[in-house]
């Protein structure tokens, strides 16, 4: 077979926490489902793995019944205990388990020989079977190597093939074996442009420490801008939201929207004057970011992770190294022309682009 023009047979081992694509938080499913769409598009045969509450114009194998998040709430709260009559212990689905039958099953494929490569977007679980199959396995690491913990296996497998999110993705594990930086892309579609804002500030993502919703709402106070905000709250961090956030939601200077889907926060975006991304960790790419300059819409971001990356200083955005910098940044937003926000997205971020970065990765280990 020649891979270097001819289509490809494509196994995509996407994450099955939520469906493809997902209606609300879940941003390693929607990259994947994302490039599968792609990846169709450009005539290649892809089989999507997912669960099967999932939608793709693919190939779609459910491995499972439903995503781990939307599994029905009587079986995933049903208590771990004893029954009598059958003589098992009950309770709810494990999701390790699912994850199990999730890899093998496609696993199981890719060892008789049904696909060219194998891309997997599965944190670190599916590299024990990479020496087992007759094709490549492809790894994105979506930010894995963050995670100390997950350093033995990546270290043991670290010969393998894997993208990058960004180039300072690199540094939090810069021995393992990288192909190529593959940004994640959009559907520019998703993100109507608008070149006329409102006044107010927004901060989207999840409602952690690390994200920086506190100092989203501090900057907002000190410039005197109204400050919406949408996302995910954590179980493990509402205390952190209770005591650090909600005190200062009031429905008027700061105003909580709860975690929205897509649809629902792209008119949000298109009419901000400024995303603020104040993180403070090294976050491997940011697709709020994107997003953002898909609708036009500039940024105000700590030097962390990808950001200096995706913004270009002064053209789409100001990348600060302090509260102080960030809030004089917000009296500079209006010398950003929306339309330069929008091209730089379209040029470097867009679903299409992703999709010729990852279809050169294959090709590239297909011919190996």
């Amino acid at each position: 077979m020649d891979t270097t023009t001819s289509p490809l047979r494509i196994a995509m081992l996407a994450p099955i926490s939520w469906p493809l694509p997902p209606s609300g938080y879940g941003p390693w499913e929607l990259v994947a489902h994302n490039l599968t769409e792609q990846l169709v598009s450009m005539g290649h045969d892809v089989t999507l793995f997912a669960s099967a509450d999932s939608q793709s114009s693919a190939h779609l194998v459910a491995t499972c019944p439903y995503s781990l998040s939307t599994w029905p709430e009587p079986e995933r709260s049903r208590p771990r205990a004893f029954d009598a009559t059958s003589g098992r212990l009950e309770g709810p689905p494990d999701g390790r388990v699912w994850e199990h039958v999730h890899i093998a099953t496609c696993m199981e494929l890719a060892a008789a020989g049904k696909f060219d490569v194998v891309h997997s977007h599965l944190h670190v679980h599916a590299l024990g079977f990479a020496r087992l199959i007759k094709c490549p396995l492809v790894t994105t690491l979506h930010g894995s190597a963050w995670v100390r913990s997950t350093h033995p296996l990546l270290n043991m497998y670290g010969d393998l093939p894997f993208v990058s999110l960004s180039d300072a993705e690199r540094s939090l594990l810069p021995t393992l074996n990288y192909v190529r930086t593959v940004y994640n892309g959009i559907r520019m579609e998703d993100f109507p442009f608008e070149a006329n804002k409102d006044e107010y500030l927004l901060f989207a993502g999840r409602l952690s420490p690390e994200k920086g919703p506190a100092e989203a709402i501090e900057v907002a106070r000190r410039s005197g801008r109204r400050l919406l905000m949408a996302g995910l709250i954590e179980s493990q961090y509402q205390d952190y939201y209770d005591t650090k956030i909600k005190p200062h939601i009031d429905g008027r200077n700061v105003e909580y929207l709860g975690l929205l889907s897509q649809k629902e926060l792209a008119p949000v975006y298109r009419k901000a004057a400024g995303v603020l991304f104040l993180i403070s960790w090294c976050e491997p790419f940011g697709l709020v970011a994107v997003e953002a300059q898909a609708s036009g819409t500039p940024l105000i971001a700590t030097r962390y992770g990808a950001l200096p990356e995706i913004i270009a200083e002064g053209k789409t955005g100001f990348v600060v190294d302090s509260l102080d910098d960030a809030v004089r940044a917000v009296g500079k937003l209006g010398a950003i022309a929306p339309t330069a926000c929008r091209r730089n997205a379209e040029e470097r971020f867009s679903d299409k682009s992703m999709a010729l970065g990852y279809e050169a990765v294959y090709r590239l280990l297909a011919d190996r």
